[in-house]
Protein backbone atom coordinates (compact mmCIF):
# COMPACT_ATOMS: atom_id res chain seq x y z
CA UNK A 1 0.00 0.00 0.00
CA UNK A 2 1.43 3.66 -0.87
CA UNK A 3 0.62 6.16 1.65
CA UNK A 4 -1.19 9.65 0.44
CA UNK A 5 1.98 11.93 -0.52
CA UNK A 6 3.20 14.52 2.26
CA UNK A 7 3.98 18.00 2.12
CA UNK A 8 4.77 18.06 5.90
CA UNK A 9 8.33 18.80 7.34
CA UNK A 10 10.74 15.39 6.72
CA UNK A 11 13.55 17.36 7.26
CA UNK A 12 14.68 19.71 9.88
CA UNK A 13 16.92 23.08 8.88
CA UNK A 14 20.70 22.56 10.36
CA UNK A 15 22.24 25.66 8.88
CA UNK A 16 22.88 28.54 11.34
CA UNK A 17 22.16 31.57 9.47
CA UNK A 18 24.01 34.09 12.16
CA UNK A 19 26.75 33.73 14.54
CA UNK A 20 24.23 33.57 17.47
CA UNK A 21 22.77 30.37 16.16
CA UNK A 22 26.69 28.79 15.25
CA UNK A 23 27.09 29.31 19.16
CA UNK A 24 23.61 28.10 19.69
CA UNK A 25 24.10 24.54 17.80
CA UNK A 26 26.93 24.06 20.16
CA UNK A 27 24.26 24.32 23.18
CA UNK A 28 21.52 21.53 21.75
CA UNK A 29 21.41 18.24 22.26
CA UNK A 30 20.00 17.49 18.93
CA UNK A 31 21.30 20.43 15.70
CA UNK A 32 17.74 19.54 14.53
CA UNK A 33 16.04 21.53 17.16
CA UNK A 34 17.85 24.61 16.02
CA UNK A 35 14.14 25.80 14.90
CA UNK A 36 13.54 25.89 18.83
CA UNK A 37 16.77 28.40 19.52
CA UNK A 38 15.17 30.87 16.61
CA UNK A 39 11.50 31.18 18.07
CA UNK A 40 12.95 31.41 21.63
CA UNK A 41 15.07 34.23 20.39
CA UNK A 42 12.29 35.75 18.28
CA UNK A 43 10.03 35.74 21.52
CA UNK A 44 13.16 37.41 23.15
CA UNK A 45 13.01 40.04 21.23
CA UNK A 46 9.71 40.92 20.29
CA UNK A 47 7.27 39.81 22.95
CA UNK A 48 9.54 40.54 26.05
CA UNK A 49 10.06 44.30 25.06
CA UNK A 50 6.19 44.97 23.57
CA UNK A 51 4.96 43.32 27.00
CA UNK A 52 7.85 45.63 29.11
CA UNK A 53 6.29 48.48 26.72
CA UNK A 54 2.93 47.91 27.85
CA UNK A 55 3.50 47.90 31.71
CA UNK A 56 4.76 51.30 31.24
CA UNK A 57 1.79 52.70 29.47
CA UNK A 58 -1.00 54.39 31.16
CA UNK A 59 -4.55 51.86 31.42
CA UNK A 60 -5.99 53.74 28.40
CA UNK A 61 -2.88 53.19 26.52
CA UNK A 62 -2.77 49.63 27.34
CA UNK A 63 -6.64 49.15 26.14
CA UNK A 64 -6.47 50.86 23.17
CA UNK A 65 -2.81 47.84 22.48
CA UNK A 66 -5.00 45.24 24.14
CA UNK A 67 -5.88 43.91 20.77
CA UNK A 68 -3.37 44.36 18.66
CA UNK A 69 -1.20 43.30 21.15
CA UNK A 70 -2.63 39.96 21.95
CA UNK A 71 -3.72 38.75 18.13
CA UNK A 72 0.34 39.69 17.18
CA UNK A 73 1.58 37.73 19.67
CA UNK A 74 -0.50 34.33 19.46
CA UNK A 75 -0.74 34.43 16.11
CA UNK A 76 2.98 34.45 15.85
CA UNK A 77 3.93 32.53 18.22
CA UNK A 78 1.14 31.41 20.16
CA UNK A 79 0.81 27.51 18.62
CA UNK A 80 5.15 27.81 18.08
CA UNK A 81 5.57 28.52 21.66
CA UNK A 82 3.15 25.96 22.90
CA UNK A 83 5.01 23.16 20.71
CA UNK A 84 8.15 23.69 21.75
CA UNK A 85 7.34 23.75 25.15
CA UNK A 86 5.97 20.50 24.30
CA UNK A 87 8.88 19.06 22.23
CA UNK A 88 11.31 20.26 25.55
CA UNK A 89 9.31 18.01 28.05
CA UNK A 90 9.75 14.97 25.64
CA UNK A 91 12.94 15.38 24.39
CA UNK A 92 14.87 18.01 26.56
CA UNK A 93 16.28 20.82 23.85
CA UNK A 94 19.61 21.67 25.57
CA UNK A 95 22.91 18.85 26.73
CA UNK A 96 23.14 18.17 30.36
CA UNK A 97 25.46 20.76 31.13
CA UNK A 98 23.28 23.14 29.61
CA UNK A 99 20.19 21.81 31.09
CA UNK A 100 19.40 25.00 33.26
CA UNK A 101 18.29 26.84 29.81
CA UNK A 102 15.66 24.49 30.11
CA UNK A 103 13.79 26.35 32.18
CA UNK A 104 13.97 29.69 30.48
CA UNK A 105 11.26 28.12 28.12
CA UNK A 106 8.48 27.52 30.83
CA UNK A 107 9.52 30.02 33.61
CA UNK A 108 10.68 33.05 31.86
CA UNK A 109 8.84 32.76 28.33
CA UNK A 110 5.61 30.59 29.59
CA UNK A 111 3.93 33.22 30.93
CA UNK A 112 3.86 35.55 28.35
CA UNK A 113 2.15 32.84 25.94
CA UNK A 114 -0.37 32.07 28.32
CA UNK A 115 1.54 29.05 30.53
CA UNK A 116 2.07 28.57 34.02
CA UNK A 117 5.81 27.18 34.28
CA UNK A 118 5.24 23.59 35.41
CA UNK A 119 1.77 22.61 34.25
CA UNK A 120 1.98 21.86 31.05
CA UNK A 121 4.79 19.11 31.92
CA UNK A 122 3.11 17.79 35.08
CA UNK A 123 -0.13 17.29 33.30
CA UNK A 124 1.10 16.18 29.35
CA UNK A 125 3.84 13.81 30.18
CA UNK A 126 3.14 12.42 34.39
CA UNK A 127 -0.48 12.35 33.80
CA UNK A 128 -1.87 12.41 29.62
CA UNK A 129 0.91 10.00 28.23
CA UNK A 130 0.68 7.49 31.14
CA UNK A 131 -2.96 7.52 31.19
CA UNK A 132 -3.52 7.52 26.97
CA UNK A 133 -7.15 9.38 27.25
CA UNK A 134 -8.69 6.59 29.86
CA UNK A 135 -10.30 7.09 32.91
CA UNK A 136 -7.68 8.31 34.97
CA UNK A 137 -6.40 10.98 32.11
CA UNK A 138 -8.14 14.29 34.17
CA UNK A 139 -8.73 15.49 30.35
CA UNK A 140 -9.96 12.44 29.22
CA UNK A 141 -12.84 12.72 26.45
CA UNK A 142 -14.55 9.82 26.48
CA UNK A 143 -17.37 10.38 29.09
CA UNK A 144 -18.45 13.19 26.35
CA UNK A 145 -20.35 13.50 23.69
CA UNK A 146 -17.40 15.39 21.22
CA UNK A 147 -19.87 16.63 18.81
CA UNK A 148 -22.09 18.94 21.52
CA UNK A 149 -20.66 22.50 22.27
CA UNK A 150 -22.45 21.99 25.47
CA UNK A 151 -19.98 18.93 26.53
CA UNK A 152 -17.46 20.97 25.75
CA UNK A 153 -18.36 23.48 27.75
CA UNK A 154 -18.24 21.22 30.64
CA UNK A 155 -15.13 19.51 29.61
CA UNK A 156 -13.35 22.79 29.69
CA UNK A 157 -15.59 24.11 32.69
CA UNK A 158 -14.04 21.19 34.79
CA UNK A 159 -10.69 21.33 33.45
CA UNK A 160 -10.03 25.02 34.54
CA UNK A 161 -12.00 25.26 37.77
CA UNK A 162 -10.96 22.16 39.34
CA UNK A 163 -8.03 20.83 37.03
CA UNK A 164 -5.19 21.73 39.19
CA UNK A 165 -6.91 20.09 42.19
CA UNK A 166 -7.59 16.92 40.05
CA UNK A 167 -3.72 16.72 39.11
CA UNK A 168 -2.01 17.40 42.71
CA UNK A 169 -4.38 14.46 43.90
CA UNK A 170 -3.62 12.37 40.58
CA UNK A 171 0.26 13.08 41.31
CA UNK A 172 0.06 11.99 44.78
CA UNK A 173 -1.92 8.99 44.87
CA UNK A 174 0.82 8.17 42.40
CA UNK A 175 3.79 8.23 44.07
CA UNK A 176 4.81 11.19 41.54
CA UNK A 177 5.78 13.69 44.69
CA UNK A 178 8.64 15.67 42.76
CA UNK A 179 6.59 16.39 39.84
CA UNK A 180 3.77 17.57 42.56
CA UNK A 181 6.02 19.64 44.40
CA UNK A 182 7.04 20.89 41.02
CA UNK A 183 3.35 21.84 39.57
CA UNK A 184 3.06 23.67 43.01
CA UNK A 185 5.95 25.65 42.79
CA UNK A 186 5.21 26.85 39.22
CA UNK A 187 1.42 27.81 39.78
CA UNK A 188 2.81 29.73 42.86
CA UNK A 189 5.60 31.51 41.07
CA UNK A 190 2.93 32.49 38.65
CA UNK A 191 0.15 33.79 41.19
CA UNK A 192 3.15 35.82 42.41
CA UNK A 193 4.17 36.91 38.70
CA UNK A 194 0.72 38.07 38.66
CA UNK A 195 -0.10 39.37 41.82
CA UNK A 196 2.99 41.63 41.67
CA UNK A 197 1.90 42.63 38.02
CA UNK A 198 -1.69 43.49 38.83
CA UNK A 199 0.07 45.84 41.77
CA UNK A 200 2.75 47.45 39.08
CA UNK A 201 0.20 47.86 36.52
CA UNK A 202 -3.12 46.29 36.62
CA UNK A 203 -3.89 46.91 33.00
CA UNK A 204 -1.01 45.92 30.97
CA UNK A 205 -1.34 42.74 33.63
CA UNK A 206 -4.59 41.66 32.36
CA UNK A 207 -3.12 42.10 28.49
CA UNK A 208 0.15 40.21 29.12
CA UNK A 209 -0.02 37.62 31.58
CA UNK A 210 -3.92 36.83 32.42
CA UNK A 211 -6.10 37.45 29.16
CA UNK A 212 -3.17 34.94 27.43
CA UNK A 213 -3.38 32.26 29.94
CA UNK A 214 -6.83 32.65 29.65
CA UNK A 215 -7.18 32.30 26.42
CA UNK A 216 -4.35 29.45 26.25
CA UNK A 217 -6.68 26.99 28.46
CA UNK A 218 -9.34 27.62 25.89
CA UNK A 219 -7.66 26.32 23.19
CA UNK A 220 -5.33 23.84 25.12
CA UNK A 221 -8.21 22.21 25.47
CA UNK A 222 -10.32 22.40 22.30
CA UNK A 223 -6.80 20.99 20.71
CA UNK A 224 -7.04 17.97 23.05
CA UNK A 225 -10.69 17.30 22.23
CA UNK A 226 -10.42 17.75 18.31
CA UNK A 227 -7.23 15.35 19.22
CA UNK A 228 -9.16 12.70 20.80
CA UNK A 229 -12.74 12.77 19.48
CA UNK A 230 -13.26 10.25 17.42
CA UNK A 231 -12.34 6.73 19.77
CA UNK A 232 -12.87 3.07 18.74
CA UNK A 233 -15.88 2.64 21.80
CA UNK A 234 -14.45 -1.22 21.28
CA UNK A 235 -10.83 -0.62 22.17
CA UNK A 236 -10.62 2.71 23.09
CA UNK A 237 -6.93 2.28 25.09
CA UNK A 238 -5.83 1.79 21.36
CA UNK A 239 -3.62 5.10 20.56
CA UNK A 240 -4.06 4.02 16.54
CA UNK A 241 -8.09 4.40 17.13
CA UNK A 242 -8.26 6.71 20.06
CA UNK A 243 -6.36 9.86 18.19
CA UNK A 244 -6.04 11.39 14.71
CA UNK A 245 -3.13 12.51 12.03
CA UNK A 246 -3.84 15.77 10.00
CA UNK A 247 -1.78 15.60 7.24
CA UNK A 248 -0.69 18.00 4.33
CA UNK A 249 -1.02 21.22 6.68
CA UNK A 250 0.67 24.19 6.76
CA UNK A 251 -0.12 23.66 10.81
CA UNK A 252 2.55 21.21 10.69
CA UNK A 253 5.12 23.48 9.40
CA UNK A 254 4.45 25.90 12.25
CA UNK A 255 3.92 23.50 14.76
CA UNK A 256 6.49 20.60 14.07
CA UNK A 257 4.43 18.14 12.74
CA UNK A 258 2.01 18.32 15.70
CA UNK A 259 -1.07 16.99 13.78
CA UNK A 260 0.76 13.56 13.73
CA UNK A 261 -0.63 12.64 17.34
CA UNK A 262 -1.29 9.17 16.81
CA UNK A 263 2.48 8.41 15.78
CA UNK A 264 3.46 10.79 18.82
CA UNK A 265 1.30 8.78 21.39
CA UNK A 266 2.92 5.16 19.95
CA UNK A 267 6.53 6.81 20.03
CA UNK A 268 6.39 9.95 22.07
CA UNK A 269 10.08 10.15 22.38
CA UNK A 270 10.23 10.38 18.10
CA UNK A 271 12.23 13.71 16.94
CA UNK A 272 8.97 15.52 15.65
CA UNK A 273 11.05 15.59 11.67
CA UNK A 274 10.32 12.00 11.94
CA UNK A 275 6.80 11.58 12.09
CA UNK A 276 5.75 12.31 8.75
CA UNK A 277 8.31 10.15 7.51
CA UNK A 278 6.85 7.47 9.73
CA UNK A 279 3.86 7.87 8.39
CA UNK A 280 4.94 7.48 5.02
CA UNK A 281 6.84 4.44 5.52
CA UNK A 282 4.07 2.19 7.15
CA UNK A 283 0.78 2.68 5.68
CA UNK A 284 0.12 -0.81 6.31
CA UNK A 285 0.35 -0.27 9.80
CA UNK A 286 -2.07 2.89 9.78
CA UNK A 287 -4.76 1.45 7.33
CA UNK A 288 -4.41 -2.26 9.26
CA UNK A 289 -5.84 -0.39 12.71
CA UNK A 290 -7.96 1.82 10.49
CA UNK A 291 -6.43 4.78 11.85
CA UNK A 292 -8.20 8.45 11.32
CA UNK A 293 -6.01 10.14 8.88
CA UNK A 294 -7.67 13.92 7.98
CA UNK A 295 -5.33 15.24 4.81
CA UNK A 296 -5.78 18.88 4.17
CA UNK A 297 -7.84 20.14 7.80
CA UNK A 298 -6.10 23.16 8.69
CA UNK A 299 -5.37 21.88 12.50
CA UNK A 300 -6.74 20.61 15.67
CA UNK A 301 -9.19 24.07 16.22
CA UNK A 302 -9.90 23.16 12.52
CA UNK A 303 -11.69 19.88 13.54
CA UNK A 304 -12.92 21.29 16.81
CA UNK A 305 -14.81 23.86 15.31
CA UNK A 306 -16.11 21.29 12.56
CA UNK A 307 -17.67 19.18 15.28
CA UNK A 308 -19.20 21.72 16.78
CA UNK A 309 -21.28 22.45 13.63
CA UNK A 310 -21.88 18.47 13.54
CA UNK A 311 -20.31 19.05 9.96
CA UNK A 312 -19.28 15.17 9.45
CA UNK A 313 -19.80 16.00 5.86
CA UNK A 314 -16.90 17.94 5.67
CA UNK A 315 -14.54 16.23 8.25
CA UNK A 316 -15.42 12.87 6.25
CA UNK A 317 -14.05 14.20 2.77
CA UNK A 318 -11.11 14.80 4.32
CA UNK A 319 -10.93 11.47 5.55
CA UNK A 320 -8.09 9.01 4.04
CA UNK A 321 -10.33 6.27 2.91
CA UNK A 322 -7.68 2.98 4.02
CA UNK A 323 -10.89 0.57 3.40
CA UNK A 324 -12.81 1.76 0.34
CA UNK A 325 -15.49 3.14 2.71
CA UNK A 326 -18.71 5.50 0.84
CA UNK A 327 -19.28 8.73 1.79
CA UNK A 328 -21.87 7.79 4.14
CA UNK A 329 -19.93 5.05 5.71
CA UNK A 330 -16.95 7.55 6.18
CA UNK A 331 -19.49 9.56 7.84
CA UNK A 332 -21.12 6.87 9.86
CA UNK A 333 -17.73 5.80 11.16
CA UNK A 334 -16.97 9.53 12.55
CA UNK A 335 -20.17 9.70 14.55
CA UNK A 336 -19.32 6.34 15.88
CA UNK A 337 -16.22 7.28 17.25
CA UNK A 338 -17.48 10.38 18.43
CA UNK A 339 -20.63 9.13 20.78
CA UNK A 340 -19.93 9.03 24.81
CA UNK A 341 -18.03 6.02 25.59
CA UNK A 342 -18.81 4.64 29.08
CA UNK A 343 -17.80 2.38 31.87
CA UNK A 344 -14.11 1.98 30.49
CA UNK A 345 -12.35 1.86 34.19
CA UNK A 346 -13.77 -1.68 35.20
CA UNK A 347 -12.51 -2.71 31.50
CA UNK A 348 -16.18 -2.58 30.78
CA UNK A 349 -16.87 -0.91 27.37
CA UNK A 350 -20.53 0.49 27.05
CA UNK A 351 -21.22 3.38 24.79
CA UNK A 352 -24.38 5.32 23.82
CA UNK A 353 -25.07 5.16 20.22
CA UNK A 354 -24.98 8.10 17.48
CA UNK A 355 -26.07 5.48 15.23
CA UNK A 356 -29.11 3.37 15.17
CA UNK A 357 -27.36 -0.07 17.23
CA UNK A 358 -28.59 -2.33 13.88
CA UNK A 359 -26.24 0.06 12.13
CA UNK A 360 -23.64 -0.61 14.50
CA UNK A 361 -24.46 -3.94 15.23
CA UNK A 362 -23.94 -4.96 11.48
CA UNK A 363 -20.73 -3.48 11.60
Amino acid sequence: MVAPKTTDPVVADTTPNNPFERAGLGLLKDPRDLIFLRVMAKISAIVLPLATLMFMSEPWVVALMAFPYIGYVFLNFGGRFGLMLHANGHRPIFKRKYSFLSHYVPFVLGPFLGHTPTSFAAHHMQMHHAENNMHDDNSTTLTYRRDTFTQFLHYWARFFFFGHIHLMRYLWLRGKKNTFRSFVFGELVWFALAGTALYINWAAAIVVFILPMLMMRWLMMAGNWAQHSFVDVTDPNNSYRNSTILMNSSYNHKSYNDGYHIIHHLQPGLHWSEMAQYFQDHPEEFAEQDCLVFDGIQDNQAVWFLLMRGNYDKLARHLVNFKGRTHEELVALLKERAQRTLGHRRGIVEFEPALPKESIAAK
